[in-house]
């Protein structure tokens, strides 16, 4: 029998990141992650200046993590429909308005920030029971760890989410991406532009990996979930590209297989409530996001901040204190993340799953009227904003 004030499952981002403020709160913790080595799921990730403050404030070097970049919503012609502009010591202060990287390098700056005995590989957890006096988490190999508050962070599929709250089904949004990385090519850097035709978006950004300068890109599309997919990944996201003007053909030409992804886009519709008893739940695990947010691993490193923060100073064997600790965590979140979430899902249904007679005229109402900037260019910066706010206000109270 082993004890431990929090046991986090899943070392992710949001994992990574709530034990880090955890930690930094005063409380013993322990990570426990069911592979063999805490490993990315994917490759292209951007990453917004909230998560970027947070991650600095956690103890991990963010110094030249990503490539600086301004994001802009095009055509797939290259005309703009819409920029995200930020206040201009924002992007003094986080390295630009987003900045484009590589997930591995995420990862290896997490687990280098991790106190040595916290993370914790090959423990699948099989059942987590609570009572009022604590948690108790049974693993696989039959050992049994007890703790005051345990964290689902165990994503989209999370073991702590359904015992919690018993089983959701997945939201499909039938859209699959291709993505991938190139640093064998030449475009403009410090852009991130997303494009869009009738019905693909095709998108790149600059990314710094490892000290190098290189570019990412996606293409998607609609695609019926319940299909195999059997085509090749190059050649499918080739011709997504083909009437899309550079860099974007020339970045994926570019392209060498090996760096080259393919997922399938779903998500789950948002809870109402995270907490129960002695349990919450961090990023995909509470809230799963389309990559149209380009913010899900973003708010899960939030999440973890947030929590650390609010459980500082919080005697964890009081089940009262707890539960209102985890109540304060999880109230200004659930806004925020469903918003994110919501928004991401109209947003695939808006661009690829419109009837073809509407397709001419949303795209009207995109090119000649303020709409797209409103809901993107506008309300982007806004919620930036508030959360770097929210970052203030946490650290003035711990």
């Amino acid at each position: 029998m082993t004890t431990h004030r929090v046991a986090v499952i899943g070392a992710g981002p949001a994992g990574m990141a709530t034990a880090l403020s955890v930690r930094q709160a005063g409380h013993d913790v322990v990570l426990l992650e069911r592979y063999p080595r805490a490993r990315p799921a994917g490759n292209i990730l951007n990453l917004w200046p909230p998560p970027i403050k947070a991650l600095g404030l956690l103890g991990v070097d963010a110094t030249d993590l990503g490539a600086p970049c301004h994001s802009e919503f095009r055509t797939a012609a290259g005309r703009t429909r819409a920029s995200i502009n930020l206040p201009a010591e924002v992007v003094r202060d986080y390295g630009g308005g987003f900045i484009g990287l590589l997930r591995p390098a995420l990862y290896e700056r997490l687990l280098a920030a991790l106190p040595p005995g916290v993370l914790r590989v090959d423990c699948p957890v099989q059942t987590v029971e609570q009572d009022e006096n604590g948690v108790s988490l049974a693993l696989a190999d039959g050992e049994v760890l007890e703790a005051d508050v345990v964290v689902g962070a165990d994503g989209i599929d999370s073991l702590v989410r359904r015992t919690l709250w018993g089983e959701s089904p997945k939201r499909e949004h039938h859209l699959h991406i291709f993505g991938g990385y190139t640093f064998d090519a030449t475009a403009e850097r410090g852009l991130c532009v997303v494009s869009h035709d009738r019905t693909v978006q095709g998108s790149w950004t600059s990314i710094r990996h490892q000290g190098r300068d290189g570019f990412q890109w996606w293409v998607l599309t609609a695609h019926d979930a319940a299909a195999e997919f059997t085509g090749d990944l190059h050649a499918t996201a080739t011709a997504l590209a083909a009437g899309f003007a550079e860099p974007l053909p020339r970045l994926i030409a570019a392209t060498p297989p090996e760096h080259l992804q393919r997922w399938v886009l779903r998500d789950r519709k948002p809870l109402k409530q995270w907490s129960r008893g002695r349990a919450t739940l961090v990023g995909d695990a509470a809230h799963p996001t389309s990559p149209y947010a380009a913010y899900g691993a973003g708010m899960a490193i939030e999440d973890g901040y947030f929590l650390g923060r609010r459980l500082a100073g919080v005697d964890l064997s009081g089940y009262a204190a707890v539960r209102r600790a985890l109540e304060a965590f999880e109230t200004p979140r659930k806004p925020h993340t469903a918003r994110q979430s919501q928004q991401a899902w109209l947003l695939g249904k808006v661009f690829h799953h419109a009837p073809r007679p509407l397709r001419a005229l949303r795209d009207l109402v995109l090119d000649h009227t303020p709409l797209l900037q409103k809901v993107v260019g506008e309300s982007s910066p806004r919620e930036i904003l508030d959360q770097l706010d929210e970052i203030d206000r946490a650290e003035r109270a711990v």
